[in-house]
C-alpha cells in the first residue's frame, strides 16, 4: 500500500522561512494566538511521523489540503507553484525531449528555447520551493536533533537527506543558492551564499554522516531509505566534474555508491510501463518516488500535469485513467529519431493527427505526444484510488526519482569515464540487461563496453535519452557530455530557431531569481545573466 502523505499543518514550518526564500513570494501569515511551535506540536512519535509526512510532501504538493485553497505560497497558483512541476520544466523543457505549447504564461516557452532571463517566473517559483523545503526540513531537524527514541533518530536523519536532495537540485539547477541549516535560528536576516565547491562537498558530507541512521533498503514504499541516499551519491559523483571543473571526477566513488544500490535486491521489472503506471509503487525497480493518490494526495502539478501534459491530439483520456487532457507538452523530431526501430517498445507516441516536425510550438498538433505514463494500472484496469472514492481527474501514478535501470546505467557510464570498483564486463551486462528488457530480446545489444570510449560514451548517453525520458534526468545529462548549450547538438526551437541554433555556455545555470537579488544583498548573480 502506499504511503499517504498526512496533511497536517504545522504553522512554524511555514513562518520560520523569512528571508530565505524571499518575503516578497512566501507571505506566511502570522496566526497570533492560534500560532504552534515545535515546542508544543512535537509530544510524542506519531506528531513526528506527521511532521516528517509534511517534509515529504513539500516536493509533491504545494499546499496543506490539495489541490488548492490552503497554499504554502501565496500569490501564485498552487498548480503552477508544485515542486515537481517545477523541477520537470527545468530539467526537460530546455532539452530536446519535451515542447510545452500553452501560452497562459510567456516566461515557459524561454525554457524550450533557451532564451530564460533572471525574471522567468518557473524558475523563480522552482527556487522558492527549494529553499521552502529547506527551511521545512531544518525545522524539523532542529525540533527532532538529541531524541533517542530510534523512530524519531530515523526520522531525523530522513529529514536530513530530504534537505540534501533539496540543496543537490539547487546545486544542479543554479549552482550557488543561499545556505542555511538548523544552525541558523529562525529570524530575518539575510542569508549568506554558498558556491558550488562548498555545497557539494556539505551534501557529500552529509550523506556520509546519515548513511548509517537511514532504514535498510525496502523497508516501507515512499520513504528514503539507504539505497535512496546512494542513488543520490552516486547523482552527484557522476556530475562531480560539472559542480567541481574538469578533472575532479569521483566515478570511483560513484561505482562505490552503485554497488551498494545494486545488491540491495532491485530486479527490473519485465514490463518497463508499470514504472509509469497508476500501481507503480508494486515495481520492485522502483528506488524512490514521489507518492501520489487520487483519492488522498492530490495536485495540479506533479504527476498529474506530467499525464494529463501529454494526452494531445484526438486521443481519447479515458484511455489514461483521467478526466483532464491538457495536451501541452511533446517531444522534438531529434528525440524521437533516436528510436531507430520500432522494435524498441519504450518509444511510446501517439501520433495520429500529429506532426512530427514542428513548425509552431502553439500548435497543438506539431510534434508527437507521449503515452509513457498513464493513470491506468499496467494491466489496463481503472487507478486503484477509484475503489476508494478517489477522482479520476487527479492520478495515483508515483513519479519515479531513482530507478534500478538508472543505477544500472550510470555504472555503465561510470567505468567507460575510467572508475575503479567496477569492469567493462559487467557494465557491458548492466547495460545490455536494459536494452533486452526495451526489446524483448537479446538483438539490440551493445558491444563490450571499452574504457574511455568516446563512441560508447555517446551510446550511452541515447540509451539514456531513451529509457529515462520525461523523468528529470535529461539536462544534467545534456550537461555532463557538453551539448546542453553550444552547436555541438541541435534540435527544433533550441536557441529560439526551429533548425536549432547554437546558445552560450552560461546558460547551463539558471540564474539566481532577480526577486531574490533585491531581497538579499548577500547574493551574487551568476555569470553571464543582469
Amino acid at each position: 500500500m502506499k504511503t499517504k502523505l498526512l496533511k497536517l499543518i504545522i504553522v512554524v514550518l511555514a513562518v520560520a522561512v523569512l528571508t530565505t526564500s524571499c518575503v516578497n513570494d512566501l507571505n506566511p501569515v502570522s496566526l497570533g494566538a492560534a500560532s504552534v511551535n515545535s515546542a508544543t506540536v512535537y509530544k510524542t512519535v506519531s506528531d513526528y511521523q506527521s511532521g516528517l509526512a509534511k517534509l515529504y510532501s513539500a516536493f509533491a504538493q504545494s499546499g496543506q489540503q490539495g489541490p488548492s485553497g490552503n497554499p504554502d505560497i501565496i500569490n501564485v497558483d498552487e498548480g503552477f507553484a508544485n515542486y515537481l512541476r517545477e523541477y520537470w520544466n527545468l530539467q526537460e523543457l530546455p532539452t530536446d525531449e519535451a515542447v510545452y505549447s500553452w501560452a497562459e504564461d510567456g516566461n515557459i516557452r524561454p525554457l524550450h528555447w533557451q532564451t530564460w532571463t533572471s525574471t522567468n517566473t518557473f524558475s523563480n517559483m522552482m527556487f522558492t520551493r527549494i529553499m521552502l523545503a529547506v527551511t521545512y526540513c531544518n525545522e524539523f531537524i532542529r525540533a527532532s536533533a538529541g531524541s533517542t527514541d530510534p523512530n524519531i533518530k530515523q526520522f531525523h536523519a530522513e529529514a536530513r537527506f530530504l534537505r540534501a536532495l533539496a540543496y543537490y537540485h539547487g546545486l544542479d539547477i543554479y549552482g550557488s543558492p543561499p545556505f542555511v541549516t538548523e544552525s541558523d535560528a529562525p529570524g530575518a536576516f539575510f542569508p549568506p551564499q554558498t558556491n558550488p565547491k562548498d555545497l557539494f562537498n556539505y551534501i557529500d558530507s552529509e550523506l556520509t554522516a546519515i548513511e548509517s541512521q537511514m532504514g535498510a533498503a525496502r523497508f516501507q514504499y515512499g520513504r528514503a531509505d539507504q539505497a535512496t541516499l546512494w542513488m543520490l551519491q552516486a547523482k552527484l559523483y557522476l556530475n562531480a566534474e560539472v559542480y567541481l571543473g574538469a578533472g575532479n571526477g569521483k566515478y570511483t566513488q560513484c561505482l562505490t555508491a552503485l554497488n551498494k544500490v545494486i545488491a540491495a535486491g532491485y530486479t527490473l521489472e519485465p514490463n518497463y510501463f508499470l514504472n509509469f503506471s497508476a500501481d507503480n509503487n508494486t515495481s520492485r525497480e522502483m528506488i524512490f518516488a514521489f507518492n501520489y493518490d487520487g483519492a488522498s494526495t492530490q495536485s495540479y502539478g506533479g504527476s498529474d500535469y506530467i499525464i494529463n501534459g501529454e494526452i494531445g491530439g484526438n486521443m481519447d483520456p479515458t484511455n489514461y485513467g483521467t478526466t483532464n487532457k491538457w495536451a501541452q507538452n511533446r517531444v522534438t523530431p531529434e528525440f524521437v529519431a533516436k528510436f531507430a526501430t520500432a522494435n524498441d517498445h519504450r518509444g511510446k507516441f501517439y501520433t495520429n493527427g500529429q506532426t512530427l516536425q514542428i513548425a509552431d510550438v502553439g500548435d497543438f498538433t506539431n510534434g508527437y505526444a507521449v503515452t509513457k505514463f498513464t493513470n491506468l494500472t499496467a494491466s489496463g484496469g481503472q487507478p486503484p484510488s477509484q475503489s476508494r472514492g478517489g477522482n479520476i481527474a487527479f492520478v495515483d501514478t508515483d513519479f519515479p526519482i531513482f530507478r534500478l535501470a538508472d543505477a544500472y546505467l550510470m555504472y555503465a557510464e561510470a567505468v567507460v569515464r575510467g572508475g575503479s570498483g567496477g569492469d567493462v564486463g559487467t557494465a557491458t551486462t548492466y547495460l545490455n540487461n536494459v536494452i533486452e528488457r526495451a526489446y524483448g530480446n537479446s538483438s539490440a545489444d551493445h558491444a563490450t563496453l571499452s574504457v574511455n570510449s568516446s563512441n560508447d560514451l555517446n551510446f550511452i548517453l541515447d540509451e539514456r535519452a531513451r529509457e529515462l525520458y520525461w523523468e528529470c534526468s535529461r539536462r544534467t545529462d545534456l550537461i555532463r557530455y557538453g551539448l546542453l548549450t553550444g552547436s555541438s547538438y541541435l534540435w527544433t526551437w533550441k536557441g529560439n530557431v526551429q533548425s536549432g541554433a547554437a546558445t552560450p555556455a552560461y546558460l547551463n545555470l539558471f540564474p539566481i531569481p532577480a526577486v531574490q537579488m533585491s531581497s538579499n544583498p548577500n547574493l551574487k548573480q551568476n555569470t553571464g545573466y543582469n
